[in-house]
């Protein structure tokens, strides 16, 4: 995904790798330290300050506002993801008969009796049947003496060779499953089969198997998009948790600095050359930050999950490709 995307593999950890808690972690750290910083850059004595203005009073004011606001916020997208669960009972017989249609389809598809149940093993078992097709094209490439089949033959079976091994220990409510699923870019696979198909050089053989293999392709965006939904669900509801622990220290500190931030004189002294009251209140603006962060980690990977699966199918939103050029380095 990083090749396709030509993007880098930090920019890529922060925005999808990362541990949201380890993120807002690194990032809370940045933010003292960066408040510490500029009090010695700057050079302003902020005791003094604080005889003709009231800055701290002004500041933890406006983060006790922003606090408020945000769980507000969160609450909302809480009830977003409950009313997607809420129904009459026709609504979720529906559901339950559309999911069933689709397994059975998957079914024929993978060549077993019964799908496996967990989201990482089913998304394994058709990227598996994907390399079973590979496996086949290049048998079939074996008579037709097709280089391009047989270099995308072989791509794609090292391809679901790869996300296979991924999804193996991927354990859904974690972001590896998704992220596997990432790195099989399906739609230009469908779209370079589609090409390879209506050559003229490939044999009947080879076009029988390349259909097969679009079919099972064909799956897969749905039951990628499906998992994405769950664990879009999922994230959300792990925020809408945290961020509702975090809101009550945060509001308890942001409070107190209000009340308590101007008896300046039981805070005296310095540590490593800084007044003691600057690292009182950056401490406590980085507390008071913590509900904002933990929201921007974790919608910063939900939308950046949300552009790169825009499009379902052989649909390519990316400048990589041009209709009528040959790659398979897009999603």
């Amino acid at each position: 995904m990083r090749e396709r995307a030509t993007e880098s593999r930090w920019k890529l950890w922060v925005l999808l790798g990362a541990d949201r808690r380890v993120l807002t972690a690194l990032t809370l750290v940045v933010v003292f330290l960066t408040l510490v910083g500029l009090s010695q850059v700057v050079g302003t004595d902020l005791r003094s300050t604080m005889g003709s203005k009231d800055p701290i009073e002004t500041l933890f004011q406006a983060l006790l506002t922003a606090i408020i606001t945000g769980v507000t916020l969160v609450v909302t997208l809480a009830q977003l993801v409950l009313s997607q669960e809420l129904g009459a009972v026709g609504d979720q017989r529906d559901r339950m008969e559309g999911a069933m249609s689709f397994r059975h389809s998957v079914e024929s598809v993978i060549e077993s009796d019964v799908s496996p149940p967990d989201p990482a093993s089913f998304l394994q078992s058709i990227v598996a049947a994907v390399g079973t097709n590979a496996a086949a094209l290049a048998d079939a490439v074996d008579s037709d003496s097709n280089d391009r089949l047989a270099s995308f033959a072989a791509e794609l079976e090292s391809d679901a060779a790869a996300v296979s091994d991924d999804l193996e220990d991927a354990q859904f409510g974690t972001f590896s499953v998704l992220f596997a699923s990432l790195n099989f870019n399906y739609a230009g696979k469908i779209y370079e089969a589609r090409q390879l198909a209506a050559d003229e050089a490939t044999s009947d053989e080879g076009r029988e198997v390349l259909d097969d293999l679009v079919e099972t392709l064909t799956y897969f965006g749905p039951a990628r998009e499906h998992v994405k939904t769950l664990y879009f669900q999922w994230e959300l509801t792990n925020l809408s948790r945290v961020i509702a622990y975090a809101a009550v220290p945060a509001l308890v500190v942001s409070i107190a600095m209000i009340v308590y931030g101007d008896s300046t004189s039981v805070i005296l002294g310095t540590y490593f050359g800084v007044d003691s009251l600057v690292w009182l209140v950056a401490a406590a603006t980085t507390v008071a930050l913590v509900p904002f962060v933990l929201l921007l980690s974790y919608i910063v990977r939900i939308v950046t999950v949300a552009k790169r699966t825009l499009a379902i199918g052989p649909l390519v939103l990316r400048d990589t490709v041009r209709s009528g050029e040959e790659s398979s380095d897009v999603e």
